[in-house]
């Protein structure tokens, strides 16, 4: 099914670096997001209605936010498609998050108003009509979500979508609470006990959850979440494909939303090498990069001396000190300058020994005038 409405609706729809084919996706998934989760609020309001049931109409109204939410991920996209101008020269693709963030919101502010009706229903418990009607409409329900699920999941794999995966673990969050109301509603009809507002409270807080981790998951981003390591991997595997090139460091990944990734880096080549063909060369990698990672780097040249063989040897030595120290280090920018030795040094985020602890350790077990800078990666 998923597979033919894409085909119907999106004619173009393996150029998916294309803004405006995923403004295509964005509008197939939210209008199908739409129809879905209104024909869900009214089956579900009306089984709340002739069953008295808390949880039941909680989870009807959490179907509407999921339609709001699918409007709100149409304007997202609509307004990610659009060009960069003056005052957005990267685009606006981060409109993606952002409405992400906006549904995840909605999703909380349900959460909240349900639980508050659940504990009211457990104070003043009322009678639950579990009919045959009731209990077959919440397994169309679940049905339908469980479809809604993998529909959102494909299309999100598809052109690596936040908005996708965040409307994906919504309908997966629905699933799971449609049906513990619907063995709550079985156990009410078998035993007749009052747990209606029970599980309305399991309810609102399964749906808060869900609502956390979407604003989690879409706010990562925009904040300057880490690259992912496969697409750092990726990109110096590229680089370090071209002969000319001795190592690769400084790499720097910008997301200015899907589609739109920049990147910084620094590259080492043989310090005797023509100026113009490196040039060139770099001009290659960088066509290279956008062409095959749809990622626009900016490549800085450093010039490595390797016809020296004082400096080669002794590149080797500190190699070997800096790896013995801690294998998690690295060292670039190599050089002496007027008798001092000056280079470099990569250190995890994560390590928490301190920038001149470490500077001191690894100058004494040199043995000589050193002078360190250290990079935080």
């Amino acid at each position: 099914m998923t597979e033919l409405l894409v085909s119907i609706f999106i004619k173009d729809k393996n150029d998916i670096c294309n803004v405006n084919v995923r403004k295509k996706y964005g509008t197939l998934a939210s209008i199908v997001g739409i129809i879905c989760n209104i024909f869900l609020f009214i089956l579900k309001f009306v089984l709340g209605v002739l069953s008295g049931s808390i949880a039941i109409t909680a989870d009807a109204f959490n179907n509407l936010s999921d339609a709001g939410s699918s409007v709100v991920t149409f304007l997202g996209f609509k307004l990610a498609a659009r060009p960069a101008d003056r005052e957005h020269p990267q685009g606006h693709g981060r409109y993606e998050y952002l409405s992400g963030f906006i549904i995840a919101v909605l999703i909380m502010l349900i959460g909240f108003e349900f639980f508050r009706g659940a504990v009211e229903k457990i104070v003043n418990p009322t009678q639950v009509t579990a009919s045959n009607f009731v209990i077959t409409g919440l397994g169309v329900s679940i049905l339908v979500k469980l479809w809604l699920n993998f529909f959102y999941k494909k299309l999100g794999k598809r052109i690596n979508s936040e908005v996708m995966f965040a409307s994906a673990a919504d309908s997966m969050s629905d699933v799971l609470t449609t049906s513990v109301t619907l063995v709550g509603i079985v156990t009410m009809r078998i035993w007749n006990l009052p747990i209606d507002g029970y599980l309305g409270i399991f309810v609102a807080l399964m749906v808060l959850y869900a609502g956390y981790k979407v604003a989690r998951d879409t706010l990562s981003p925009l904040l300057g979440r880490a690259p992912d390591p496969m697409q750092v991997e990726k990109l110096r595997e590229t680089v370090l494909s071209f002969d000319g090139i001795l190592d690769v460091h400084d790499i720097i990944v910008h997301d200015y939303g899907p589609g739109r990734i920049l990147a910084s880096l620094h590259a080492d080549v043989p310090a005797n090498s023509n100026l113009v063909e490196v040039h060139d060369l770099i001009d290659k990698i960088e066509r290279r990069i956008l062409s095959e990672l749809s990622i626009e780097a900016v490549i800085h040249m450093d010039p490595r001396d390797t016809e020296n063989k004082e400096v080669e040897d002794l590149y080797r030595k500190v190699h070997e000190i800096v790896m013995t120290y801690d294998s998690e280090f690295g060292i670039h920018d190599f050089r002496i300058v007027e008798d001092v030795l000056v280079f470099d040094l990569t250190v995890p985020m994560e390590n928490k020994r301190k920038n001149e602890e470490i500077i001191g350790e690894l100058t004494e077990k040199i043995g000589r005038k050193t002078k360190i800078v250290i990079d935080r990666t």
